[in-house]
């Protein structure tokens, strides 16, 4: 009897169709862009390249509980704020005073985020009050562009933090129903979180963890530049904040790496600001003296030990 050739169960991309799908959304890959109809879906590992802004989406699509910004739409003839969440995480709605709002923590099945998002501003700017839009489905062909098409690219962000989500909710308005449950249940699992403000800091936040505090900085670096600058610091016994702190590693989301700082959460986060200052002009000439400086030996050997300390978020 003739040998069966062995068949690799795997899609024509080289992904399992069992496995969790690259996309992020926990579904298998079959259930997800390997079904009918997301084969031909292309996974974009940066999404927000390009835009002035990215550092600060990142952070708030991955980490930030609650938050919103205005959205420096291009020619739009209706303010968009860019929300952290929505109820029940939407992907956009139009609050009943008329207010519009896009989500950016949402379920997604596409594998790009800026062109979900352009697809939620396109029905956010033409609906009526009350209405919603609970998720963004896989591409259906109308090519919408994406968020670089539709922001001034050269506009950074400024969000506005909140201490719960009472946002959700036009001024005196009670929530009802399934609103009041998810915004009793959103609430409830906020973590304090502050916005540093301090000259050449963005998109670098404090974050009450319960047992201690972290700094995430989304950084704009390649990684491979950021690494060996972080690797420099580190040689030099440079790479925390001052007393109270350490590096603790990073973690990659949308294409962009974030590095992590354990805090003494004794500390009030406005006292962290200026060390992140400091922190950060001496990133800036580490990352300078790359240029003129390869890595030492040494410098090389810290470096791989700081890519070892890191995970991937898509």
């Amino acid at each position: 009897m003739a040998k069966r050739t062995a068949v690799k169960n795997q899609s024509a991309d080289g992904v399992n169709p069992r496995q969790p799908c690259p996309c992020g959304s926990g579904k298998r890959y079959k259930a997800c862009h390997g079904g009918a109809g997301g084969g031909a879906d292309v996974i974009v590992s940066r999404p927000f390249e390009g835009l002035a802004a990215e550092t600060e989406l990142i952070a708030l699509r991955e980490f930030v509980p609650s938050a919103t910004a205005k959205l420096p739409l291009r020619d739009a003839e209706r303010e968009v704020t860019l929300a952290s969440v929505l109820p029940m995480a939407a992907a956009a709605l139009i609050r009943a005073d008329g207010t519009a709002f896009v989500g950016l923590q949402v379920q997604t099945r596409s594998g790009d985020l800026s062109r979900d998002l352009a697809r939620a501003v396109q029905w956010v700017l033409s609906a009526e009050t009350g209405d919603a839009l609970p998720v963004v489905g896989p591409d259906d062909g109308t090519n919408p562009g994406r968020l670089q098409d539709l922001l001034d690219a050269d506009v950074n962000l400024t969000p506005e933090l909140h201490t719960d989500f009472a946002w959700w909710m036009p001024p005196d308005n009670e929530p009802t129903g399934d609103v009041a449950l998810s915004l009793e249940r959103a609430n409830a699992a906020i973590l304090p979180t502050e916005r540093l403000d301090a000259p050449g800091v963005h998109a670098a936040y404090w974050v009450d963890a319960g047992d201690k505090a972290h700094l995430r900085w989304v950084r704009p670096e390649p990684e491979e530049q950021l690494l060996a600058a972080l690797a420099r610091l580190s040689g030099r016994g440079e790479l925390d904040l001052g007393e109270g702190s350490r590096y603790a590693g990073s973690f990659r989301a949308h294409g962009l790496l974030v590095p992590v700082w354990d805090l003494d959460r004794e500390m009030h986060s406005s006292e962290w600001a200026s060390p992140a200052e400091g922190l950060g002009k001496r990133l800036q000439e580490a990352l300078t003296s790359l240029d003129s400086e390869p890595l030492t030996e040494a410098e090389r050997r810290s470096r791989d030990g700081l890519r070892g300390r890191q995970i991937t978020l898509r």
